[in-house]
């Protein structure tokens, strides 16, 4: 399998201290200052995050994006039923920004970037499809690739049928060359055991505190994949 590097990351969560790390941002509200405010104002927490993550780790806006969410924008999608239950007509704007690439596409306007640009929803295995993704794109000839994955908590009706899940949002630059201080991408098969169906699905917070040391692997059970970083040098 073709060797994938870690080139730059960007987190956002008010759920961790970032304890002088500068990539992970840990404020209650992201600036979202990479948007502009008329486009700004269109876009929940966890869209301002991505959008800032995403200027930040391509200032050229000339990279393919692959954004994944499990829930997406669970609560403006939740108004849109209400008013249809009431009997109100639904607002064109309020459902484009309901769609599941409603952010990277106020991120594609606010930026100018026309490349590919990718929406993924995998019932819990979205880091395993945007592992997947990714090495598609590079074997296509992308010399490297943005990947992001960012959700929220689902409304509060809906929370008892879906896992907790904590505000956050993470994007890596992924790439075939390796640089200063890169990490290399080991992705192995997921050794199957009586506990196996029992994990976890993998959250952004769980990506964010694996990159951050916090976690020693990534595990998907849906892929039966799991993910660790190994030191660039350590395979020169």
């Amino acid at each position: 399998m073709t060797d994938l590097y870690l080139q730059d990351w960007r987190g956002w969560t008010p759920h961790r201290d970032a304890a002088g790390n500068t990539r992970l941002d840990t404020r209650d509200k992201p600036a979202g200052t990479a948007i502009p405010a008329m486009l700004r104002r269109r876009l929940n927490l966890i869209g301002r995050a991505v959008c800032d993550m995403l200027l930040e780790l391509d200032p050229a806006s000339n990279h393919v994006v692959l954004h994944a969410s499990r829930h997406g924008d669970g609560d403006r999608t939740l108004e849109m039923l209400y008013a249809l239950d009431d009997g109100d007509p639904l607002s064109p704007a309020r459902f484009g920004l309901s769609v599941h690439n409603a952010t990277i596409g106020v991120y594609s306007i606010a930026s100018g970037n026309r490349r590919s640009q990718q929406a993924i929803a995998a019932s819990g295995a979205e880091w395993g499809a945007l592992m997947a993704e990714a090495r598609g794109y590079l074997a296509d000839g992308e010399s490297s690739v943005l990947v992001v994955f960012g959700d929220q908590p689902v409304p509060e009706r809906f929370a008892a049928y879906a896992p907790n899940t904590l505000a956050a949002a993470v994007a890596l630059r992924l790439g075939l060359v390796p640089g200063a201080d890169t990490r290399r991408l080991v992705d192995r098969s997921l050794e199957t055991g009586p506990d196996h169906a029992l994990l976890p699905a993998p959250q952004p917070l769980d990506i964010i505190d694996w990159l951050t040391g916090q976690q020693a692997f990534i595990r998907c059970a849906r892929t039966h994949r799991e993910w660790c970083w190994e030191p660039a040098s350590d395979t020169q």
